[in-house]
């Protein structure tokens, strides 16, 4: 059975790491949220057009690197040479895309603890999901808590399912869906990660009295933050860790 009892103390998530301080979903990113005092990392899980996982967000390149074009039609051979910082500050320049296996490693030596998000491009939800889990296993040890898994892909999430029962998962909706208990039963979910906006008083009297453990994204304002977790909450995910932990 997957871990049912994750331990978000703080309970609080970067999310892509510390996002407002350095470029998101880069090592730095995860050095500045470790540096604010989290212990749980938010990253985004993509695969490169040759099958290699990597830490991206967007489906293109365009946003966050100085390269042009679709994460799914570029070969890791040519990420390597792209500029995943500048765009941030110029101070960050050089900084690099790092591959799943990079933020397995930073995990190893630093103690962090992450939450990988499936994140496929379109029609790449089952090799996404097997190439990640497959590498993740290889490379994570048996004596580590594991990674949490999670996605707004039902596909991508079942699959993970399958390839590692023992591996906490998260089922990620954007809007409240009335049918959620039959979705995270199919995936056999460990909690369940909800746009902070979808979350009225009456839902999360609902979501408490069902004991399922909740997780908010993406929350920026300390009283939100701080009422969420009052009400329940077990952990946020947000741009500003520092800020959030100084509120709650």
């Amino acid at each position: 059975m997957p871990e049912r009892h994750l331990d978000f103390h703080p309970p609080v998530i970067a999310h892509r790491g510390a996002r407002n301080r350095a470029p998101e979903n880069t090592l730095a990113a995860f050095e500045a949220a470790r540096a604010d005092g989290v212990l749980w990392i938010e990253t985004d899980v993509k695969l490169t057009s040759d099958g290699v996982p990597i830490l991206m967000h967007d489906e293109t390149l365009d946003r966050t690197t100085n390269m042009r074009g679709l994460v799914a039609d570029t070969m890791w051979a040519d990420m390597q040479t792209c500029d995943a910082g500048g765009w941030f500050n110029a101070s960050f320049a050089g900084e690099r895309i790092p591959t799943l296996a990079d933020a397995l490693a930073f995990s190893r030596a630093t103690g962090m603890r992450f939450n990988f998000e499936l994140k496929p491009c379109p029609g790449r939800a089952r090799a996404t999901a097997m190439v990640a889990l497959i590498e993740a296993a290889k490379l994570w040890p048996e004596s580590a808590p594991p990674p949490l898994i999670s996605s707004f892909d039902i596909e991508a999430l079942t699959i993970a399912a399958q390839l590692h029962p023992g591996w906490p998962r998260g089922l990620l909706l954007e809007e409240w869906r009335d049918d959620w208990r039959e979705i995270a039963t199919r995936t056999n979910a460990t909690s369940l990660h909800l746009n902070a906006e979808s979350l009225t008083p009456e839902r999360l009297v609902t979501l408490r009295e069902t004991h399922v453990s909740t997780l908010a994204y993406t929350v920026n304002d300390p009283a939100r933050a701080r009422d969420l977790l009052n009400a329940g909450v077990c952990a946020v995910f947000t741009d500003n860790p520092a800020e959030i932990l100084k509120a709650i």
